[in-house]
């Protein structure tokens, strides 16, 4: 397992699907993952360190957790990759594991905190180099920045309740 950062969300051309980065640290790779429309929204509030009159409904799973059991999330891991869908994992303080999406795991790993690791073969099969312009990974998707960020300022967190 590798540990990653949120590199930045992006919006791929010509259907403009919102796709996160993850920047390995200490590497120079980045692996691709698209998500959702309303998750993209999530994870873009989580980064610039919004918060909402009301708890949306990552904020809720972790206040949940806090309440039910006294538990929180250790670290999440991007476990596998299957028929080009990532599968994911909440690790929780007691090391109880809790299947999930992706994009799931990314929002309550900033919001918690804590550390997003993926799997090396996931890395090794989906990830691009980000800094060998003359690589192949060039082919990264082209993105309209512009056209997310529009996106962006159109949602309210009362879209994610």
């Amino acid at each position: 397992m590798r540990v990653v950062e949120v590199f930045g969300i992006r919006a791929q051309v010509p259907n403009n699907a919102p796709v996160v980065l993850l920047s390995e640290v200490g590497g120079s790779r980045l692996l691709p993952v698209w998500v959702g429309e309303v998750e993209a929204g999530a994870i873009a509030w989580a980064l610039e360190g919004q918060e909402s009159a009301r708890p949306l409904t990552h904020d809720l799973l972790l206040a949940a957790l806090q309440v039910a059991g006294g538990r929180a999330i250790g670290q999440v891991e991007i476990t596998a990759l299957v028929e080009n869908v990532f599968h994911a994992a909440l690790v929780l303080d007691n090391d109880e594991r809790v299947d999930c999406r992706a994009s799931d795991a990314i929002a309550l790993a900033l919001r918690a905190h804590v550390p997003i690791f993926v799997a090396d073969d996931v890395l090794d099969e989906a990830s691009v180099v980000a800094d060998d312009a003359d690589d192949e990974a060039t082919d990264m998707p082209e993105v309209d920045v512009e056209k997310f960020r529009e996106f962006l300022d159109t949602i309210t967190p009362e879209d994610f309740a």
